[in-house]
């Protein structure tokens, strides 16, 4: 795990460690760029004075930090923490920070902090979240052993927590919404036979990152440019109310041979966003 120190996030070290000997290449303006729009030094003094917490502790100070008020429906639908049973909990993803923080400290304190993400590994320079992350790089030379991962996941004793578009939501047509779900969810959900339990989040981050988003998709498909902005999204949405909608668990059996995985990922991504 990462060391807490009062420089624990060090976008130089990072960019090294992404890039390598490339980092040098990269114009000093722009490093300085980023640590402003990713908020480096607000970011290191919370990391730094939340240093003694981890997993959900460190998830319920951060809803704290971020001043967020969480109405919650449907608390019953969270299956009883002593039913000896596993869960494949998944929600849309309308935010990119948020949205994780609050599920996480409901998941974490109803079942005494027994779950897992599968995250962006970025996330791992973060001390208090690394304990419950299984950390993700599609792109990078981890990417070879991403079925490997989620596979230690589901064969844990941890429930799993999941945004199956994979990235925050986009604007489309003046809607807000997910991308397309991808299937792994219910595909080793029906393996381990985990019921899925689904979860809607309310909220929107800014119209200027719904717009950057769109045209990095569309123009610069190898980059998600809008990532760099999710820290400064989630600043901009503290001090505000969320909705969190909690649906019946769907029991494995459901996901029959009726429909392809990736159907069922579409009926599971429509049964959220009915709620």
């Amino acid at each position: 795990m990462k060391q807490i120190t009062e420089k624990t996030i060090d976008i130089d070290s990072i960019l090294r460690e992404k890039m390598g000997a490339k980092a040098k290449f990269v114009p000093a303006p722009f490093v300085r760029w980023l640590r402003h729009i990713i908020h480096q030094d607000e970011v290191n003094r919370y990391l730094w004075e939340s240093r003694h917490l981890s997993g959900t502790e460190w998830l319920e100070e951060c809803v704290r930090y971020l001043d967020m008020t969480l109405i919650v429906d449907g608390m019953e639908n969270l299956p009883d923490k002593d039913d000896g049973r596993l869960y494949t909990f998944v929600s849309n993803h309308p935010l990119g920070g948020e949205d994780g923080v609050a599920l996480g400290a409901i998941i974490g304190r109803h079942y005494d902090g027994r779950f897992r993400y599968l995250v962006n590994d970025l996330l791992m320079n973060l001390p208090g979240l690394a304990p419950v992350c299984i950390p993700i790089n599609k792109t990078g030379k981890q990417s070879r052993n991403f079925p490997a991962m989620v596979e230690s996941g589901f064969r844990s004793d941890n429930h799993m927590l999941m945004f199956p578009a994979g990235i925050c939501s986009r604007r489309r047509k003046g809607e807000v919404c997910d991308v397309e779900w991808k299937k792994t969810f219910v595909v080793k959900s029906v393996e381990y036979k985990r019921d899925v339990v689904p979860i809607r989040f309310g909220g929107e981050n800014s119209d200027f990152f719904y717009r950057l988003a769109n045209f990095s998709d569309r123009y610069v498909k190898k980059v998600n440019i809008a990532m760099l902005f999710l820290v400064d999204e989630m600043y901009k949405n503290a001090h505000k109310t969320f909705r969190v909608a909690i649906g019946k668990p769907i029991p494995w059996q459901t996901f029959d041979k009726s429909r392809t995985p990736a159907q069922w990922a579409q009926y599971v991504k429509d049964k959220v966003y009915e709620l």
